[in-house]
């Protein structure tokens, strides 16, 4: 069994000696330090210390909001741990995932932040609800309105525009073009031969 210490400062400015004596304290052996702001993903010294870490040992981390910024993550990465055997301990909050204990305040913390994540669906569900009751319907405002609309069809109906300058000149891609209006050329030019 092995204690394996991550350490992280959020800039270049702050230093870590504070978490390094705390962990050496503990009693870790091996200690991984990382610069970076815990809301970037790819945190590289994050990934060592997980990779190193093997069944029976523990990871050992000063503050919970060291090894993640959310819940959700603390709880994806402690999972993923558990999975393989491997511990998680906090120093500060004294949280200890091989302790009976321990494991009960982590799965207390899960319960939370999934109660959280469900108040959250149910608020944005109510809401949503709410705007459409009063006649507003979620989502982004179409880029191309009926006069939008109106301006292509005559522009398209002179065949000599082509549609890539019809979508400039409304100031949209093509795509968009196509997609408010499926079959953009075709339609117009079926419209024409009916007059």
């Amino acid at each position: 069994m092995m204690l394996v210490g991550y350490a992280r400062v959020s800039t270049i400015d702050q230093n870590p000696e504070l978490q390094l004596d705390a962990l050496t304290a503990a009693g870790c052996e091996k200690v991984f330090v990382e610069k970076a702001s815990g809301a970037q993903r790819d945190r590289p010294e994050l990934a060592a210390a997980l990779a190193y870490a093997r069944k029976g040992d523990t990871i050992v981390v000063w503050k919970l909001d060291r090894l993640a910024r959310s819940m959700r993550q603390l709880i994806e990465t402690i999972e993923g741990l558990e999975g393989r055997g491997v511990g998680f301990r906090s120093l500060t909050e004294a949280i200890d995932t091989t302790t009976a204990g321990g494991k009960l305040v982590f799965h207390i913390f899960g319960a939370l932040a999934e109660f959280e994540r469900g108040i959250i669906r149910e608020r944005t569900s109510a809401g949503l609800a709410a705007a459409l009751a009063r006649g507003r319907k979620g989502g982004r405002p179409p880029k191309l309105d009926d006069n939008d609309l109106k301006a292509a069809r005559a522009m398209l109906a002179d065949e000599t525009i082509p549609v890539g300058e019809v979508a400039r000149r409304l100031r949209v891609s093509p795509a968009t073009l196509y997609r408010h209006m499926p079959a953009a050329r075709s339609t117009v030019q079926d419209d024409s031969a009916k007059k």
